[in-house]
């Protein structure tokens, strides 16, 4: 009996100590880790909007969206980051927009834990660049097993079609809710 309280004892304290360490790391690392989102996002603002020179954020608590403008100050777009979820877990995303809303100029996966060598296709160039001038009107749909017909189709990755499919629903949702924003005045 002495022994089996030794052991809970001993068990106890460990995991006390350990819970408050990996609090501390956490709080530590917390700050960096908001750092290096944000940095990997202002980054994406312009890998989807090759022309935009400078940006503007768009305050709302509802979505992460900002306008890009050219040298001139000309509004050339927007870039939408978003997120939801993949096969494996969640997938944030960029995509640039059109100032109409109705195409997309480019895509980039921010990012994902799909899985390797099937679901991580999604951050490569035949898919990526089936997301360059597309039409997001009525919205963007996917196939399977057979070349794009239309406008606003992407064809899916051969055994990755769930993070395919995911792709599209998160980039769909994140437009809808743009749109809703325009259509209330707020872009």
């Amino acid at each position: 009996m002495r022994k089996t309280f030794q052991i809970i004892a001993t068990l106890t304290i460990i995991g006390i100590l350990s819970g408050a360490l990996l609090t501390k790391v956490n709080k530590w690392a917390e700050p960096l880790i908001a750092a290096n989102k944000k940095a990997e996002t202002e980054k994406g603002i312009f890998l989807v909007q090759p022309e935009g020179k400078f940006y503007e954020k768009i305050n709302t608590t509802e979505i992460d969206i900002y306008k890009v403008f050219d040298s001139n100050k000309k509004l050339i777009g927007y870039s939408l980051a978003y997120e939801g979820n993949g096969f494996q877990g969640k997938i944030r995303l960029i995509v640039g927009l059109s100032p109409d809303l109705n195409k997309t100029t480019s895509l980039e996966i921010l990012e994902q834990v799909e899985t390797p060598g099937l679901g991580t296709k999604i951050t490569e160039e035949p898919f990526k660049n089936q997301f360059k001038g597309l039409q997001t009107f009525p919205k963007i749909n996917w196939v399977k097993g057979k070349e794009p017909e239309n406008p606003n189709e992407i064809q899916t990755i051969t055994g990755a079609t769930i993070s395919s499919k995911s792709v599209v629903s998160i980039i769909n949702e994140g437009i809808q809710k743009v749109r809703s924003l325009r259509d209330r005045g707020l872009l």
